[in-house]
């Protein structure tokens, strides 16, 4: 008897009577409780008119990671270079006889970049190209300076940095010959190059990028 008085509406007589069907009540809780879980900063006002106004895909996002950023580690500074001492050349190797491979290696070099140092070779050619090579290994004199003691020196260049040439002699000596105020020769089969160090006082890294005047000063 029950079961004839009281019955659930069919979706029809729901719609008829204008009145929700349990199932759908059941779906707006359900739909709310996950807009909640899912949205928990907005209110449910915030939340109805973003639905309303715009298309929601509900899928799962996957959070992305943030990329720590790796540290670079830092190089020595140029004082902690010097207080290590790091570029200084130890007295038992100041020997002129123990760097005549690296002259000869630089030799090669000079005639690879030059394509080979032929007697038609333009001079001027070789003096470009001299003044942006690698000069350590090459045979280095002092033919003019404001200090006499200067002039005369020769020897292979070892070490090259702005304002200086650290040259050693075939005696064994080294001697730290400054760029300013003299002017050096570089020969290399033969042609003799000139070098004006008060117009040289580059890095040898940056001259590569440095454009030299083609008539140098002939003042000190």
């Amino acid at each position: 008897m029950k079961s004839v008085i009281y019955h659930a509406f069919s979706q029809k007589e729901a719609k008829e009577l204008d009145v929700q069907h349990p199932g759908t009540q059941r779906a707006e809780a359900f739909v709310r409780a996950f807009l909640k879980r899912s949205m928990p900063r907005m209110s449910q006002q915030a939340q109805e008119d973003h639905l309303q106004r715009k298309a929601v895909v509900l899928e799962y996002f996957t959070h992305r990671k943030r990329k720590e950023k790796k540290k670079k580690s830092k190089g020595l500074s140029a004082k902690q270079r010097r207080e290590l001492r790091l570029f200084d050349i130890k007295p038992e190797q100041q020997r002129y006889s123990l760097f005549l491979p690296l002259h000869e290696l630089w030799k090669q070099y000079i005639r690879d970049l030059c394509n080979g140092l032929k007697p038609d070779t333009q001079p001027q050619m070789i003096q470009a190209k001299l003044l942006k090579a690698d000069l350590h290994g090459a045979i280095v004199s002092v033919t003019k300076s404001k200090c006499p003691s200067y002039v005369g020196v020769t020897g292979i260049l070892l070490q090259e940095t702005k304002h200086v040439f650290k040259i050693i002699t075939k005696e064994d000596r080294l001697k730290v010959i400054p760029k300013l105020n003299c002017v050096f020769t570089v020969e290399v089969d033969g042609f003799v190059s000139y070098i004006y160090g008060s117009k040289f006082q580059l890095r040898s890294s940056e001259r590569s990028a440095k454009k030299f005047k083609a008539k140098g000063t002939i003042d000190l």
